[in-house]
């Protein structure tokens, strides 16, 4: 038999089919017409490759951690009701309410209610 010489892209892609696909060495080898031989040094080759490709997931992977632990503790700073100290104006605009029969009467009217500051 003689030699072929494959290139590198093939063989990155073989090895790819191996690692990130999950298919077995030897299905991969069949499919493709080489020895599994072949396929085991060419993965031997390029797991270097493979470990840069690791190290930036787990760079991204801690990156998105810090993002959502920050987001989740904005959202639990929003959900808590605010504090409101005592003499503390608050911008809360009420009316105040007349009876139940003096506001079906119609005498009093609507305007004649100022605001007040609910503090």
């Amino acid at each position: 038999m003689g030699n072929i010489n494959f290139t590198d892209k093939f063989k990155r892609k073989a090895v790819a089919h191996c690692v990130e696909r999950g298919y077995s060495t030897s299905e991969v080898s069949q499919r493709l017409g080489i020895s599994t031989h072949s396929l085991y040094a060419w993965q031997k080759r390029f797991s270097g490759l493979k470990g840069l490709a690791v190290d930036n997931r787990d760079a991204e992977i801690r990156h998105l951690k810090r993002e959502l632990a920050r987001v989740t503790e904005e959202r639990d700073i929003l959900k808590k009701p605010p504090r409101i100290s005592p003499g503390m104006p608050s911008e809360i605009g009420v009316y105040r309410r007349a009876s139940f029969a003096i506001f079906c009467s119609g005498d009093v009217p609507l305007s004649a209610c100022p605001p007040e500051r609910l503090l």
